[in-house]
């Protein structure tokens, strides 16, 4: 038992350390067993079978050579799937703190993700565009400062509320939506009333006789109308003549008296009659 358990090594005398050369392998990259937890839900891609989010795995170690992340190692990790054994990998994902599906399965849909990622992508864009414009950086300031004054007015409004609703009791609130009520049936009640308690209003209907009259009565006031426009007044003028008794040689003959001028409507009917002598020159 005691040959067993030596704990010091025998030289001899001849032996020579610096004979042995010490040679250096090759760093080779060794595969780890380690045991973990599905940091999110896979679906396999060769059964279809959903691997949900903490499900444990034996898996398989290994550093991502080809993968690094200032100066920060990435890690590959396989593990078999749960219903039909096929080979699934994923890696580490430094940048974004987060994992990556390499191959065997794909990675089910999460909201909150693409949001997290529009926003990164934003954040990225406009760090890029403020580097070479400082015109650009000070806009953004100052958007960003009138954001948060908006913000601050918000919640201040929001307090301002808090406080006001602080001081109502339930019971208050309870009895004002009772009178509220109340006074709104009381309302319909007056409005029913009204409408179906009124008195009827009867309307006469226009008889076909009046009707008629009225019309009759229309007709000839427009008759009278129109023959009263297209009445033409005629004055017929009679010259004045000297009996024979009164045509003395020592008498100077009378003139007729001169007329006032008709208007311009008689005037073309007194010309044709004032060439014609008078009825008592045709006598004698």
């Amino acid at each position: 038992m005691g040959e067993r358990k030596v704990l010091n090594k025998y030289y001899p005398a001849e032996f020579d350390p610096s004979k042995i050369k010490m040679v250096r392998k090759p760093k080779i990259n060794h595969q780890v067993k380690s045991r973990m937890m599905l940091p999110m839900s896979i679906r396999c891609n060769t059964c279809g079978n959903y691997i949900y989010k903490g499900t444990k795995f034996n898996s398989r170690k290994e550093e991502a050579i080809a993968h690094k992340y200032l100066s920060i190692p990435v890690f590959r990790f396989y593990f078999k799937c749960t219903c039909c054994s096929a080979e699934l990998s994923i890696r580490t994902d430094p940048r974004n703190s987060d994992y990556i599906v390499e191959s065997g399965a794909t990675r089910n849909f999460e909201p909150w993700r693409a949001q997290d990622e529009e926003t990164d992508n934003a954040k990225r864009r406009r760090d890029s565009e403020e580097k070479g414009d400082p015109l650009k950086a000070l806009e953004n300031r100052t958007l960003d400062s009138k954001r948060l004054m908006d913000n601050h007015a918000d919640l201040d409004e929001l307090m301002s509320i808090n406080s006001r609703h602080a001081t109502v009791s339930l019971d208050a609130t309870l009895a004002a939506l009772a009178n509220t009520s109340a006074d709104e049936d009381k309302e319909d009640e007056f409005l029913a009333k009204s409408i179906f308690n009124s008195p009827k209003q009867v309307i006469k209907r226009i008889s076909d006789d009046s009707s008629s009259n009225r019309e009759s009565s229309s007709n000839g006031l427009k008759k009278k109308r129109k023959l009263s426009e297209s009445a033409v007044i005629i004055n017929v003028v009679k010259k004045h003549v000297a009996s024979s008794s009164n045509n003395s040689p020592g008498r100077k003959e009378t003139k007729p008296e001169e007329h006032k001028k008709p208007n311009h409507a008689t005037t073309s009917l007194q010309s044709l009659f004032q060439n014609y002598d008078s009825d008592e020159e045709d006598d004698d």
